[in-house]
This record gives C-alpha cells, sequence and structure tokens, in this order.
C-alpha cells in the first residue's frame, strides 16, 4: 500500500512539473501599438533577471525536504529498506516540486518586469 502511495505521490509531482515546462516561459502580451524590435529587447533583459532565480536551492531543498518526510513516513510503516526507498521517493517528488516552483518565480519575475515597463500581460 505504502509503495502505491509513494509511487502516485511521484507520479504527480513529475506531472505538476511536466505541465510548468509545457507551459513555457515567454508571457502572453498584448501587442497592439507595441514596437516588436523594442519588446523583443525589453523581453531579453526581463529573463535575464529571471535567470537569477536560485532554482538549484529550490530543487535541493525540496529534495532535503522530501527525502526526510520520506524516509519518516517509511520508518513507521516499516523497517529500515522501506524507509530508504520512500526516502528517495520523497527526495525525486520534493526536487520535481522545488523545480516547479523555480519555474512559477521565473514566470513572475518576467511579468513583473513587462509590466512595470508598460506591457499590458496576459497570462
Amino acid at each position: 500500500m505504502l509503495r502505491i502511495l509513494s509511487v502516485g505521490v511521484l507520479l504527480l509531482a513529475g506531472g505538476c512539473a511536466g505541465v510548468e515546462e509545457l507551459t513555457g516561459q515567454e508571457p502572453i502580451v498584448d501587442m497592439k501599438g507595441v514596437n516588436q524590435a523594442q519588446y523583443a529587447d525589453d523581453l531579453a533583459e526581463c529573463q535575464g533577471y529571471a535567470d537569477q532565480v536560485q532554482s538549484g536551492r529550490q530543487v535541493a531543498t525540496g529534495a532535503a525536504a522530501g527525502a526526510v518526510i520520506g524516509g519518516v513516513v517509511g520508518a513507521v510503516a516499516g523497517n529500515r529498506n522501506s524507509a530508504a526507498r520512500t526516502a528517495g521517493v520523497g527526495a525525486v517528488a520534493g526536487g520535481a516540486q522545488g523545480a516547479g516552483g523555480a519555474m512559477r518565480d521565473r514566470r513572475q519575475v518576467i511579468r513583473n518586469c513587462l509590466e512595470n515597463r508598460g506591457y499590458v500581460v496576459l497570462n
């Protein structure tokens, strides 16, 4: 039962990360009356700011938290072997969640930057 639950959590977390990747980094902007060349320059600068989002730290933090939670669940439910397996599953799921958080942060930085430059961001 615990193994099924762990796999379900892993698939859910992986699915969320996949959705994050499919949505992409580029926002949808109302381009009416917008100078295309200026927008391209502004978008590149805003993406440069978004590159400062510390995704590695969020992934590592999520993985560590997931490993701890998974290890505790495994220890409560079984023996040392099940604790190690669920800690591994928790680390992967936590890392995926951290990566998803970093993607959301990057998109928010880009959105804020463009809005502060006067663009109407639709998503």
